[in-house]
């Protein structure tokens, strides 16, 4: 009976010490399993970071492309002149760097988030070095573009300042061929009119056309003297014909004979015809006739 009361006590002993033995295992398994999970779910987190990182720096390349292709759509109009695609060009080239340098930042946050990961992959590390080369190419690529336009600009501004300088030769050539036109129709105004005057002899003394002289025959006052208020001006190459309205008329100043006529209408009274203008004109641009 003392025998087997230590038998018991003894397997029961051994049965505590198993006991307590396996409760312990359990509790370190189950730290380790929360501290993977917990490493995972980080992993995960910073997975999915990076994904989403990765994401706006490709649909950032997709803007830049988009991009792009717009201006090399408008390029050719930027050499016809266009004012509207160079606006649209500017305004590409300027969404392009920015769009450029918020892709720039992407990446270096994408490359900082991998050297503070636990994650060496391999092919994560050439993606972001693939994402880094192809900014610095599309950063090669608006530079050239850019000098391109430039050089473009500054040929577009030689032709625009060679057709400011034509416009402005032609806008004085027109000037000057206007001022000369209208010189020319004035000189030509001025050779083509003439001036007449008929009234009776103490009208026309009246206004300082007639005067007497030594012998008391009225004469035509110098033509410089002249009042010109009282006088018609006419142009010599309409004016053919001059209605005197008095059945006594004379010509007081010197005319061709041969270039003009004194004649009657039905009612006696009489008109001047000019008939050779030409010569009527040569002597004198001023006519004057007395009449009655």
């Amino acid at each position: 009976m003392k025998n087997f009361v230590i038998f018991v006590a003894t397997v029961v002993a051994l049965t505590s010490c198993d006991m307590i033995g396996g409760g312990a295992s359990r509790d370190q398994l189950k730290a380790e399993n929360d501290s993977l999970t917990l490493l995972l779910s980080q992993r995960n987190a910073e997975l999915d970071e990076m994904l989403g990182t990765f994401n706006d720096i490709s649909e950032g390349f997709r803007l830049i492309n988009a991009a792009e292709n717009r201006v090399d759509l408008n390029r050719n109009a930027v050499g016809e002149g266009s004012l509207s695609a160079k606006e649209k060009i500017a305004d590409d080239i300027e969404f392009i760097r920015k769009q450029m340098e918020d892709n720039r930042e992407q990446i270096e946050k994408l490359e900082k988030m991998l050297k503070q990961s636990n994650n060496n992959s391999a092919q994560l590390k050439r993606t972001v070095e693939q994402l880094r080369k192809e900014l610095d190419n599309k950063t090669q690529r608006i530079e050239e573009l850019q000098a391109e336009l430039i050089a473009k600009n500054i040929r577009i501004q030689e032709l625009d300042d060679a057709v400011s300088e034509l416009t402005a030769n032609r806008q004085q050539l027109e000037s000057e061929n206007a001022a000369k036109a209208a010189t020319i129709a004035s000189q030509d105004k001025d050779l083509n009119t003439a001036w007449f005057v008929f009234g009776t002899e103490s009208e026309l003394k009246a206004q300082n056309i007639l005067k007497k002289s030594f012998l008391g025959k009225a004469q035509v006052m110098k033509e410089d003297n002249i009042n010109l208020d009282y006088f018609t001006k006419i142009d010599i190459r309409t004016t053919n014909q001059i209605r005197l309205y008095s059945k006594s008329a004379k010509v007081l100043t010197n005319h061709p004979n041969a270039s003009y006529a004194l004649e009657k209408d039905d009612k006696g009274e009489y008109t001047l015809k000019i008939t050779n203008a030409k010569d009527f004109w040569s002597v004198s641009k001023y006519l004057v006739i007395q009449v009655k």
